[in-house]
């Protein structure tokens, strides 16, 4: 049976559970009808229009 023979430094132990504490930053792209920021594939918080229609009532009144 394998065994190692070297205990792991703790700076290599570190090294391999460092990725699973990494977070990454949502992607965001701009709204089409008002510009805001939104999440991809979602209802635009600002205006409430998704794929061209309103679906949702916004927080701002729309600026057409």
């Amino acid at each position: 049976m394998a065994v190692p023979k070297r205990r792991t430094s703790p700076m290599k132990r570190d090294q391999r559970r460092a990725h699973h504490d990494k977070v990454t930053a949502p992607n965001v792209a701009p709204c089409p009808n008002c510009g805001d920021v939104m999440l991809p594939h979602r209802a635009c918080p600002a205006c409430g229009h998704y794929k061209g229609r309103q679906v949702i009532k916004g927080n701002v009144d729309e600026l057409e």
